[in-house]
């Protein structure tokens, strides 16, 4: 490796882990914003709140990966134009292409290495962040309460006036409200002096053991007269116990999470074989869907072939145009009545089943949009490198003041567009390979852009090509003047 190479690996090396680690460490405090309510006043300790951060941290990297790649790329090669380095790398015969090629060698390894790291990392911690925010009830069940305020655990609102003993198990002035099944507000209150929380890491349900306390429930007459009188009933209790789905605590609805996204916790190989599987049961239930409403549209009834004048209607070639005449009033009204209650029921069938395939429709796009992701980060490297790289020596400007603005406008340009994409391909509004690449798609050209007028060393506007045009205007306006003005003259002195 040549001097120069040496030298430009190092000054981007040097610049490229610098912007990294801030960006990281930004993102992180966003993260931990974001996971606020779950850590805390939850009596968590540190080694669980690092725990916590450490698997939540490899889903930032695709997003920390590409702006870190042109931010580097902007600063790195703004620095060598403001400084003269590229003048004199000219002057001694080294052209851009020449002078990026360590670098592009480097930014080659470095989209490898994320699209791996995409592959087996980000799933693996992945899979262990859910699975870490679902079980950690299990190491600290009190956690999901909080003193002096109404926690929702589950189907209940649980507030206690004081925790104590040695991971906040032991409850004092326990009130409870148990929401209704059928989602008609809360008709059951349980008040209590003190309690204990048990769990145990091999099952999967938190018992709530209640003290010297009572039990209140609204009922609901049958008669509407009756419910005016607001009855309910009371009981005493010495000892009570509430058994509670551990999936339910801490409100991070982990069951619904893991099937939203499963896909994030697989690798290529692994979608693959489940897009397979997704796609064959699609299939299976658009076909079975199918043929269910063909036999519900076929008339089984034999009674409806049974015409008035079975020969008259054999003789005929053509049916009439109102096929109801060749029945008499009783028979239209039959034909009628079954004809509007299978429509009906067909379309009720209808609106349910476009809801179920609508359903493992979304399924089948975000496990493809997982797929395509895996790829997209390695490819945003490559493209972000050669945006930052020719705009850096192009601007002539390094230091963190033009160069961020630049990084900042470009990077969410990207992550605006790929949002976008991804969210109109998940409602089917467009494949969800267009959906993944669209900003890839987008903004390649300004790369290739902006490596063409670096490289011709053409500036980032080309101010004659605006102005150009209308100084020929001005000049041929001019000449038609001129002309005038001095056979006017002559004219005079004539």
């Amino acid at each position: 490796m040549k001097i120069l190479d040496k030298y430009l690996l190092k000054t981007f090396l040097i610049t490229f882990t610098t912007v990294f680690v801030i960006l990281f460490f930004i993102f992180i405090l966003q993260t931990i914003w974001l996971f606020i309510a779950e850590l805390a006043g939850k009596d968590l300790d540190l080694p669980l709140i690092v725990k916590f951060l450490m698997f939540s941290m490899p889903r930032i990297v695709p997003l920390v990966l590409p702006l870190s790649v042109l931010l580097a790329s902007i600063m790195t090669f703004g620095n060598l134009a403001e400084n003269y380095e590229f003048a004199a790398m000219k002057s001694s015969g080294i052209s851009l292409q020449r002078a990026m090629r360590s670098l592009t060698v480097f930014i080659v390894l470095l989209s490898i290495i994320a699209f791996f790291f995409a592959n087996n990392v980000i799933p693996f911690a992945e899979y262990k962040f859910i699975n870490f925010r679902k079980n950690i009830a299990q190491l600290k069940p009190a956690m999901a309460i909080t003193e002096g305020q109404f926690s929702e655990v589950g189907y209940y609102n649980i507030k206690v006036n004081k925790k104590s003993g040695e991971n906040g198990n032991k409850l004092t002035g326990i009130t409870i409200h148990k929401k209704a099944m059928n989602g008609d507000g809360s008709k059951t209150v349980i008040k209590a002096k003190d309690g204990e929380l048990i769990s145990s890491e091999e099952s999967s349900i938190l018992q709530l053991v209640l003290n010297n306390g009572n039990y209140y429930e609204d009922i609901t007459p049958k008669k509407y007269t009756d419910r005016k009188k607001l009855p309910f009933a009371k009981s005493a209790f010495k000892k009570y116990t509430i058994n509670i789905d551990l999936s339910q605590l801490n409100n991070v609805d982990v069951d619904d999470e893991k099937v939203n996204n499963s896909n994030t916790m697989l690798t290529v190989n692994e979608l693959n074989y489940t897009l397979d599987s997704l796609h064959k049961n699609y299939k299976t239930e658009l076909a079975s869907y199918s043929e269910n409403i063909n036999q519900r549209t076929t008339i089984q009834d034999q009674t409806f072939n049974d015409l008035p004048n079975k020969e008259l209607v054999k003789k005929r070639k053509k049916l009439p145009l109102d096929i109801l005449s060749l029945y008499d009033t009783n028979k239209k009204s039959q034909i009628l009545g079954t004809a509007s209650s299978n429509l009906s029921s067909i379309g009720y069938t209808i609106d349910g089943s476009k809801i179920n395939l609508q359903v493992k429709k979304k399924n089948i796009n975000n496990h493809l949009l997982a797929l395509y992701d895996k790829f997209v980060i390695a490819y945003a490297c490559l493209m972000m490198f050669f945006i930052g790289a020719p705009l850096g020596a192009i601007i002539r400007k390094g230091g963190l003041g033009l160069p961020i603005i630049f990084a900042v406008l470009i990077f969410i340009t990207f992550h605006f567009i790929n949002t976008f994409g991804k969210r109109f391909a998940q409602e089917n509004g467009m494949t969800p390979f267009m959906g993944s690449w669209m900003s890839s798609i987008v903004l390649t050209p300004l790369a290739i852009l902006l490596t063409y007028r670096a490289t011709n060393d053409i500036g980032l506007i080309n101010i004659d090509v605006i102005f150009s045009p209308i100084q020929k205007t001005l000049q041929k306006l001019l000449y038609k003047i001129t002309p005038n003005k001095k056979n006017a003259t002559e004219n005079g002195r004539k």
